[in-house]
């Protein structure tokens, strides 16, 4: 079994080759955070991308009810799979 080490920060500037740069003081401090805390800033993405999504839909479907809506946003972010028969 070979041994878990770190990414050096050239491995990983490769790895992400393309993207932003990486906000090295801001990785520290997220990583001193307790898990629970570092959560909290992907349930903020989260909840801003389902309130623009449930944005569009509301533009797109005027008619919808806003339960209506929030299905329609369920269903868009939640793979289901259907079996035939």
């Amino acid at each position: 079994m070979t041994e878990k080490r770190s990414l050096t920060s050239e491995e990983i500037s490769a790895i992400v080759d393309g993207f932003e740069p990486i906000d090295w003081v801001q990785m520290e401090l997220l990583a001193k955070l307790p898990f629970e805390k570092r959560l909290i800033p992907g349930l903020n993405a989260q909840e801003f991308a389902m309130a623009a999504l449930r944005g569009t839909f509301r533009n797109k479907f005027p008619e919808l009810s806003m339960p209506e809506i929030n299905m329609k946003v369920l269903a868009y972010l939640t793979p289901v799979r259907m079996e035939t028969k």
